[in-house]
């Protein structure tokens, strides 16, 4: 059962709400992938929200989730960012999970897993190789 379920349900329920925002008129061509780019011509229609029968939403700040859901990885547990040892000294291992910074190398890599292991941490991105070569 995960940790702050309820914020988690909040949010949920929130981006239920939430329409999906299209790419503009990324449903026109095959060349364009329909994820979001923010709509910049001068006559765009989707950008001055015109005839807005047809044209999906805009991304805009009322369609955020709640405050008391940020920062939270979908397990429940907050999401921090690691670089070494000390940093784990900062948090509690029941409310706060560990991301290790993308530019720790593998050897210091597998001491804070060691350490995070050993104090009972929910690590999201616990990925280590035995040998360690980068092939």
């Amino acid at each position: 059962m995960p940790i702050n379920k309820d914020k988690l349900e909040l949010r949920e329920k929130s981006a239920n709400n939430r329409p999906e925002f299209a790419r503009p008129e990324s449903w026109r061509y095959k060349r364009l992938e329909s994820n979001w780019r923010k709509p910049k011509g001068i006559d765009s229609h989707q950008r001055k929200q015109k005839s807005r029968r047809g044209r999906p939403g805009i991304v805009k700040v009322g369609y955020g989730g709640p405050k008391i859901a940020r920062g939270l990885h979908p397990s429940g547990y907050t999401d921090n960012l690691v670089f070494n040892l000390n940093d784990i000294e900062k948090f509690n291992p029941k409310t706060d999970g560990l991301r290790i910074g993308h530019s720790v190398g593998t050897k210091k890599r597998k001491e804070i897993i060691v350490k995070a292991i050993e104090k009972k941490f929910k690590v999201f991105n616990a990925r280590v190789s035995a040998s360690g070569s980068k092939s």
